[in-house]
Order: structure tokens, then sequence, then C-alpha cells
């Protein structure tokens, strides 16, 4: 087991065990289709995630990563739209844990490491009831037509599903 020490912007004086491989040993009803380096290399959240806390994170994630250095960017969002709402609404609506002060996707980053944590079950719940989006698009979209509900398809790359492919 490998502890991670954390000490960035919005974490100071944490650390978690990684107790899996990584990549591997998900839970049965977690299969997300992207990993988190796929993710940033699509481009996601207007290129405004981790860029204070890479350290924590393996190296090669941020290769080809679509970052922004200065505030959220959408036109690196694969989609090039606004699909994301303000960590203060996310804040307000009660979704962050005070482990995972960045929200779902600083969850999923280190979950996919190997970290496993008593705020799993709420986080892939979340995830799960993601996916309806996916049905929208299926149902009112041509198949590989993205031009068709972009910022439902951007919103679903930011929780690991690959609406490239619907």
């Amino acid at each position: 087991m490998k502890k991670i020490y954390v000490e960035d912007s919005m974490q100071q004086n944490y650390n978690y065990v990684l107790s899996e491989p990584m990549g591997e040993n998900f839970s049965s009803e977690f299969k997300p289709d992207l990993t988190p380096k796929d993710m940033l290399s699509l481009g996601v959240f207007g290129g405004k995630y981790l860029n204070d806390c890479q350290k924590e994170f393996p190296g090669d994630w941020f290769v080809g990563a679509k970052l922004s250095s200065q505030g959220k960017d959408i036109s690196l969002n694969y989609f090039s739209v606004d699909a994301s709402q303000s960590l203060s609404e996310w804040q307000r609506k009660g979704w962050i844990a005070s482990q995972d002060p960045r929200g779902w996707f600083q969850w999923y980053c280190r979950y996919y490491m190997g970290r496993r944590s008593d705020d799993d079950a709420r986080q892939i719940k979340r995830w799960k009831a993601f996916r309806r989006h996916a049905g929208a698009v299926r149902k009112y979209c041509e198949k590989y037509d993205h031009s068709c509900r972009r910022k439902q398809r951007q919103a679903l790359l930011h929780w690991a599903y690959d609406s490239r492919i619907l």
C-alpha cells in the first residue's frame, strides 16, 4: 500500500492510501468508459481542473491534457460548450465531500489510482444516475451526430461516459 500526501490550494494536511492497483478492482457497478487521462486529453471542465495539484497524480495523465493556465476556457472542451456548474453551486447542492473538495472528478481520479473510501457508494450512485443523459442523446440524436445535444454530450464526458460514440 502506498500513501499519498496532499498539499494544494484546496486541501492541506490530507493523505490517503492506495489499496488497489491503478485502474483495477472497481466496484461491479462502476464501469466508466474513460480514464482520467482520457478525459483530460479530450477536454473537460474548460481546462480548469487539477491545475494546482498535478503532483498528486501520474505525470502521464497531463501529457496532451487540455488545460487552461488562466480561467475556464470552453474552447478546450471537446464539444466547445460549457456543460458544468460552478464549484460554489456544487457545494450549495451538497455534492462535495470534504475528502474531495473539487468534486466528482477528483473522487474518480483518486478511485482510479486505487483509493477506496466510505464515499465510493455515493459517488458511484451519482455516476449511475448521470447515464440518463446518454439515453436522451440516443433517443433524440442520430448516431455520431456531434452537433446534436452538445451540452449533454460534454457533460457526459465530464462523467467518464464516452459520448463521442453515441
